[in-house]
C-alpha cells in the first residue's frame, strides 16, 4: 500500500506557507498553547531560535529585518506571550520594520469570555491592533490563506510594520479544508509605481533647482544606489535620518549623516529652494527631536512615500507621489540629464557637518568617536544601538559606509533593552560582525538574552557604556532642578555576569586598546562583553 500523508493541519499549513513565501527564521518560546505550532515546525525547513523573553523574540526579528530587509516570524503564547512582545512590536511599528507575529488565543467559546480562563485577555486582538499594521483572529481554518496573503502583501507593497495573526488553540490541530489546496507561494500585488505626470513635474522642478536638498529616510534604504546617482546629478546634500544612515557613505561629499532637528541641519533644509523627501515621514521624533518646533521649509517640498496617510502629514508637499521609492527614482532618473550639475552642494553639506561638530558637547564627541572606532575597526560591522549616551550622540552625527549597518531604538517608540537582541537577530540574518551598543541601565532590562546569543554561538560584541545609572535622565533632572531620584542604580559586576553566561569579557577605561579587543571578540564563537568606563573614555578625549 502506498503511504498516504495525513492532511495538513492549520499549524502545518502555516509553517509550510511561511517557508514558501521567503521566511526562514522563527523566534519564539514554546508553551502549552502553542505546542501544535511546534509539532509542525519540527518538520519544516524553518529555523527556530528560543529567546529568554518574548520581548527578546520581537527585538531579534526587528534586527533581523533591519539588517537584511527580510521578514522573520515570532510565535507567542496566548496572553502574557503577546503582552511581552508588545514593546518590540511598538518599536517596529514606529520604525516601519516588518515582522510577522503569530500568537495563539484561547479556544473559540472561551476567548474574551470574562470567565477567567488561563491567559485570557478581554480582547487580545484589539490589544494587538494598537501595535500592528493589522491584527486578525482566525475563526475558521479556511481564512488562513487569505490572511497570510494579506500579511505578505503588506510587507511587500505597503508601509511595513508588524502584522499579528492569532489562532485559537483548538484550531491549531484542525485539518485544513481541501478547497484551500496545498500551502505555497502567494501571488501578490506589485509594489506601487509613480504617476507619470507627477514624475514629469518633479523632473522639471529638479532641473530648475539651484539649492536642492534631499531628505532620505528608512523607506529609501533599498534604493541607495539610485538615490546617490540623483544626488550627484542635482549636486544636492543628502540629510539622512537615523534609519537612512549609510544611503550615502560617510565619506561622500554630499553626505549629511546628522539629525535634521539640529539647528545647522535645519538651516540647510530651510534654505533649500527644493526639498525632495524620500521614504521619510518627516515625523517629530526625528525632525523635532530637540523640541525646537516644526520644520519650516521656505522652498518647494516634494515627497515620495509608499504610504498615502504618511505623505499627507506634516508640511504640505507638492507634488506628492505615492510610490515605492526605488521605482519612483528610476522613473525620475530617466528624465534627468546624465551629467552632474556643478553647484554648491558639497560646500553646503560640509558647512552643515562642521557646524554640527563644532556645537557637539564633549560627552557626545566621545560617543561619536567610539562609534567611528567600531566602524573603522570592523568595516563589515552591524551596530545596534539602545537608548544610551553614545547612541544619542550618533543620532546627532554618525555615518556608516553602507545602508543597514546602523539602527537603534532611541527614536520612534524609544524603548530600552533593545540592542542585545537586535544585534543577535542581525547576525542571524547576515553573518557579519555585530555590536550591541548599550548602557548599563538598558542592559539590565534584557540581560537574559545574552544566554540566547551564547546558545547559538553568536560572536556578539556587547559594547557596554557604563556610567552606573540612568545618566541621560539624571542630567535632564539636574538641568531642571529636579531631585535625582531613581537614577543612581546599583551596578552589578557585569564581567562576573558575563562569566556566568560563559562569555568572554574585558574592562576598558580608554579608547586605545578597543580596536584590538574588537578584533579579538569578532573572531570568537561566543559573545564578548566590553565594559567601557565612561569617565575614562571622556578623559581620554580631553588628552
Amino acid at each position: 500500500m502506498p503511504h498516504v500523508s495525513p492532511p495538513p493541519t492549520v499549524a502545518d499549513y502555516l509553517c509550510q506557507s511561511l517557508s514558501a513565501n521567503g521566511i526562514d527564521m522563527v523566534f519564539g518560546i514554546p508553551g502549552v498553547h502553542t505546542v501544535e505550532l511546534y509539532r509542525a515546525l519540527a518538520g519544516s525547513p524553518l529555523r527556530h531560535v528560543t529567546p529568554r523573553n518574548e520581548q527578546g523574540a520581537g527585538f531579534m526579528a526587528d534586527g533581523y529585518a533591519r539588517a537584511s530587509g527580510q521578514v522573520a516570524a515570532c510565535f507567542t503564547i496566548t496572553g502574557p506571550g503577546l503582552t511581552n512582545i508588545a514593546t518590540a512590536m511598538g518599536q517596529a511599528l514606529a520604525d516601519c520594520v516588518p515582522m510577522l507575529v503569530i500568537s495563539s488565543v484561547n479556544p473559540t467559546g472561551r476567548m474574551g469570555s470574562g470567565q477567567g480562563w488561563l491567559h485570557e485577555l478581554p480582547d487580545q486582538r484589539a490589544f494587538a491592533a494598537q501595535i500592528s499594521v493589522f491584527s486578525h483572529t482566525i475563526l475558521e481554518p479556511s481564512e488562513l490563506p487569505q490572511v497570510l496573503a494579506r500579511a505578505f502583501a503588506t510587507f511587500r507593497s505597503a508601509r511595513p510594520g508588524p502584522v499579528h495573526i492569532e489562532i485559537p488553540v483548538n484550531l491549531l490541530a484542525a485539518v485544513m479544508p481541501e478547497s484551500c489546496g496545498a500551502a505555497g507561494w502567494f501571488a501578490l500585488p506589485a509594489r506601487p509605481g509613480p504617476d507619470a505626470a507627477l514624475i514629469a513635474e518633479l523632473a522639471g522642478l529638479c532641473r530648475a533647482a539651484k539649492r536642492p536638498v534631499i531628505l532620505a529616510g528608512g523607506g529609501a534604504v533599498g534604493a541607495a544606489e539610485l538615490l546617490r546617482h540623483l544626488a550627484e546629478i542635482l549636486d544636492a546634500p543628502v540629510v539622512m535620518t537615523s534609519n537612512g544612515r549609510g544611503i550615502l557613505p560617510e565619506a561622500h561629499r554630499l553626505a549629511v549623516p546628522c539629525s535634521p532637528a539640529l539647528p545647522p541641519v535645519r538651516a540647510l533644509i530651510e534654505a533649500a529652494d527644493l526639498l525632495l523627501a524620500l521614504g521619510t515621514e518627516i515625523g517629530p521624533a526625528e525632525y523635532d527631536f530637540y523640541n525646537g518646533g516644526a520644520m519650516k521649509p521656505r522652498g518647494r517640498l516634494a515627497r515620495i512615500d509608499i504610504d498615502v496617510a504618511r505623505i499627507l502629514r506634516g508640511p504640505k508637499s507638492d507634488p506628492a507621489l505615492v510610490s515605492d521609492t526605488g521605482l519612483a527614482l528610476a522613473a525620475l532618473l530617466d528624465l534627468m540629464p546624465p551629467e552632474n550639475t556643478a553647484g554648491t552642494g558639497s560646500a553646503r553639506a560640509r558647512e552643515a557637518r562642521e557646524a554640527v561638530a563644532e556645537a557637539t558637547s564633549p560627552m557626545y564627541r566621545a560617543g561619536q568617536a567610539l562609534l567611528a572606532q567600531i566602524r573603522d575597526t570592523l568595516p563589515d560591522v552591524v551596530i545596534a544601538g539602545d537608548s544610551a549616551q553614545p547612541v544619542y550622540a550618533a543620532l546627532m552625527h554618525f555615518g556608516t559606509n553602507r545602508p543597514r549597518a546602523w539602527f537603534c531604538s532611541a527614536t520612534g517608540f524609544g524603548t530600552l533593552g533593545y540592542a542585545v537582541s537586535a544585534a543577535t537577530g542581525a547576525w542571524l540574518a547576515t553573518g557579519r560582525p555585530v555590536v550591541a551598543l548599550i548602557g548599563d541601565g538598558g542592559l539590565q532590562f534584557n540581560l537574559g538574552e545574552i544566554a540566547t546569543a551564547r546558545e547559538i554561538g553568536c560572536p556578539l560584541i556587547i559594547a557596554l557604556w557604563n556610567n552606573r545609572g540612568y545618566f541621560e535622565i539624571k542630567n535632564y533632572m539636574v538641568r531642571r532642578d529636579i531631585a535625582t531620584l531613581g537614577v543612581d542604580l546599583f551596578t552589578p559586576d557585569f564581567r562576573l555576569l558575563a562569566e556566568g553566561f560563559d562569555c568572554a569579557s574585558e574592562a576598558l577605561d580608554r579608547p586605545a586598546p578597543l580596536s584590538d579587543a574588537l578584533r579579538a571578540a569578532a573572531a570568537r564563537n561566543r559573545p564578548t562583553l566590553l565594559d567601557l568606563d565612561e569617565a575614562g573614555f571622556l578623559a581620554a578625549l580631553g588628552e
